[in-house]
């Protein structure tokens, strides 16, 4: 059995392949086919989750599975919605809830919900209200036939560069969010477009402008790419998550280190403090592991963990994927000490007074004595 920093490697070495795999497993497949013939039948709460194979593929998606009996409590989430901080779903220590509220979002988007695609229905029904203030009648025929044109071409645009190509959807796009196509050049609307939302000194984000940041948000070009004209969360996004849960939960039957390991490296873009990290029993397990504290910790009062946790880590650290790497080697190789991957040597290990490095792999011993440098 291979130990738990080269299981972890060889996964991460080319993560799509790895989750290529595990899309191609015949349950996966199944249930993902399923899945996504079925999902957009689904119009309201209760059909979703009167639907047991769907819901339960979606609870799994977002790690949740062990819930998917609480019928009435993920209702009460999902009727809440989240879009006021005080709902059901928001107030819920676990994020992971709101997250599948925001995807799920029946409360925000009703009966589109499986089908609501931003690029879409947001943008016409953003034309139909700026038609309507500048005192036009949203049913007249000028604006359904730019509407009809509209939604039988925007799905043929994959890129920024097809988008611009098509003066007559670029129009329709930024009149639906206010601002007057005459008053833009194309070379502006490229600079928007490819500068995303994700860096706050990005175009849209340092101009101050909310009909940018909205308009850019619906061409979101920059994080979704070719899928930005078609993309549906309930669709894309669950499939994702469930495909890599499933990676996750295989890693695990194997080897608990790697899942861990695998678990931490998903999240870490979304970790902003310590408290949301040890708040979480599996990303609390990674950090005590890394920096070398023992279980007995967690009983320490929580701000004095967190002041300790502050002086032993920049927790900035974890957004940047070259010190994420070297923080997940280094977990991975304290795991593998403490849980080494074959019983039979740990034991003779022990048996036989030898050294820690019995029975551990040459990789793991180079990484070892490169952390020491």
């Amino acid at each position: 059995m291979l130990d738990t920093y080269t299981s972890y490697q060889l996964i991460m070495r080319d993560l799509p392949k790895a989750l290529g795999r595990v899309e191609k497993q015949p349950v996966v497949d199944r249930e993902t086919a399923y899945y996504l013939e079925n999902i957009t039948k689904v119009k309201s709460v209760d059909d979703f989750v009167n639907n047991y194979r769907l819901f339960s593929y979606a609870m799994k998606a977002f790690g949740l599975q062990d819930m998917t009996y609480a019928k009435a409590f993920m209702v009460k989430a999902m009727k809440g919605g989240v879009s006021d901080p005080n709902s059901f779903a928001n107030k819920l220590t676990d994020k992971r809830y709101a997250e599948f509220v925001k995807t799920y979002n029946f409360a925000a988007n009703g009966e589109q919900t499986t089908s609501y695609v931003k690029a879409q229905q947001e943008v016409t029904a953003n034309y139909a209200t700026q038609a309507t203030i500048a005192g036009v009648d949203p049913n007249s025929e000028a604006v359904k036939t730019e509407t009809n044109y509209y939604l039988a071409n925007i799905v043929k645009v994959k890129s920024i560069d097809d988008f611009l190509k098509n003066d007559r959807l670029v129009a329709y796009a930024l009149k639906a969010y206010g601002i007057n196509p005459a008053n833009e050049t194309k070379d502006h609307v490229r600079q928007l477009l490819e500068g995303g939302l994700s860096d706050p000194n990005s175009p849209a984000n340092k101009s101050g402008d909310v009909r940018y940041k909205a308009f850019v948000s619906a061409f979101n070009f920059q994080e979704l790419g070719e899928n930005t004209t078609t993309y549906n969360p309930v669709q894309k996004v669950a499939v994702d998550k469930y495909v890599r849960q499933t990676l996750e939960e295989n890693a695990g039957q194997q080897n608990q280190g790697v899942q861990l390991a695998l678990y931490f490296e998903r999240n870490a873009p979304g970790i902003k403090s310590f408290y949301s990290m040890l708040s979480d029993k599996a990303l609390r397990q990674v950090l005590y592991t890394a920096l070398g504290v023992p279980d007995s910790f967690a009983t320490a009062d929580i701000d004095h963990q967190v002041a300790y946790f502050k002086k032993k880590l920049d927790i900035a650290d974890l957004q940047d994927p070259e010190k994420l790497g070297k923080f997940l080697t280094r977990f991975t190789a304290l795991w593998e000490i403490k849980n080494p991957s074959t019983p039979t040597q740990a034991s003779a290990s022990v048996l036989f007074a030898r050294p820690t490095e019995a029975g551990i792999s040459t990789n793991l011993l180079l990484t070892l004595q490169n952390m020491k440098r």
